[in-house]
């Protein structure tokens, strides 16, 4: 939601009146775009790559809110390809079909997977900023930020606040939540933050060292769920009524509790995990939740 503000106030001062993005069939993201768009009067049309199959007669979830908000949804076979990788696949599909709109005379908006664009991830910057004051109401310092992160704006968009701020003390983690290279997903991440200090007309100078990624936590993969992770976001849900997902904040959650019991955390230091939402994945299909319905 903090992407989507930005990048729905650029749609609307476009003029746009139909929004494209992508994802995985359970996608935050997406959801999210939907229901930021038709608040704004936007028609959201989304393409969708099926890692776990949809099975029609049994819709869950995000992709069930998806059309009770009355999406345009094409389901794409991902045939054993990232959710990257699939829309890549299909770029051609996407053209055809904008070009088809513009000449109906709808502008189109399009979001890429995440929102994860300078602008959007300028959301998170923002966000950093208002998280040290909210800590300095509170007479508090940070010490370790921990946070998920998938397509990489989430974390960028920190990364910049950290910058924007001149904060040097706050030591911020990344759980990567799919299966990628660290030093390339790392280096993707100090481009979007330096982009996003430039829009800020800062000095671009972000770069891997800004911030630790940890790649411990992915299990099988994207989507796909173990014990682990599982027994963390239960272990949540029943000393603090808080919930996680098993795709994102759940890993996210479950990395940070490993690193604190191997002592990667000093005693006595002042952790926040910023929780980036996604519950509605606990009702998604078998296959993402795993043995999170089975009693301990």
């Amino acid at each position: 939601i903090r992407k989507l503000e930005y990048l729905l106030k650029d749609a609307k001062d476009q003029g746009c009146d139909t929004v494209f993005t992508y994802g995985a069939t359970q996608s935050n993201h997406a959801m999210e775009t939907c229901t930021a768009a038709r608040r704004c009067g936007m028609r959201p049309v989304l393409y969708l790559g099926a890692i776990v199959e949809p099975k029609p007669d049994d819709v869950r979830a995000n992709l069930l809110l998806d059309r009770i908000l009355g999406a345009e949804i094409h389901i794409l076979a991902s045939e054993g390809r990232s959710t990257k990788d699939t829309m890549k696949a299909n770029e051609a599909l996407f053209a055809q079909h904008r070009e088809q709109l513009a000449k109906q005379g709808h502008k189109v908006y399009d979001i890429p997977i995440g929102g994860s664009t300078p602008r959007g991830a300028a959301g998170f910057a923002e966000a950093y900023i208002e998280l040290l004051e909210q800590a300095a109401d509170k007479g508090m310092t940070i010490d370790y930020l921990y946070t998920a992160t998938g397509s990489g704006g989430t974390l960028a968009g920190l990364t910049a606040g950290k910058i924007l701020s001149g904060d040097e003390h706050a030591c911020t983690r990344g759980i990567i939540v799919g299966k990628k290279d660290p030093q390339t997903y790392g280096q993707g991440v100090a481009d979007i933050a330096n982009k996003i200090l430039e829009l800020a007309g800062d000095e671009p100078n972000a770069t891997t060292e800004h911030f630790e990624l940890y790649a411990d936590y992915v299990g099988p993969g994207y989507e796909k769920p173990y014990r682990e992770a599982n027994d963390d976001i239960r272990y949540l849900a029943r000393t603090e009524g808080i919930f996680t997902d098993p795709v994102y904040s759940g890993k996210a959650f479950h990395g940070m509790m490993d690193q604190i019991r191997k002592g990667m955390v000093p005693k006595g230091a002042t952790v926040v995990y910023l929780h980036t939402g996604g519950a509605t994945a606990l009702f998604s299909e078998p296959e993402i939740i795993g043995d999170l319905r089975d009693d301990l």
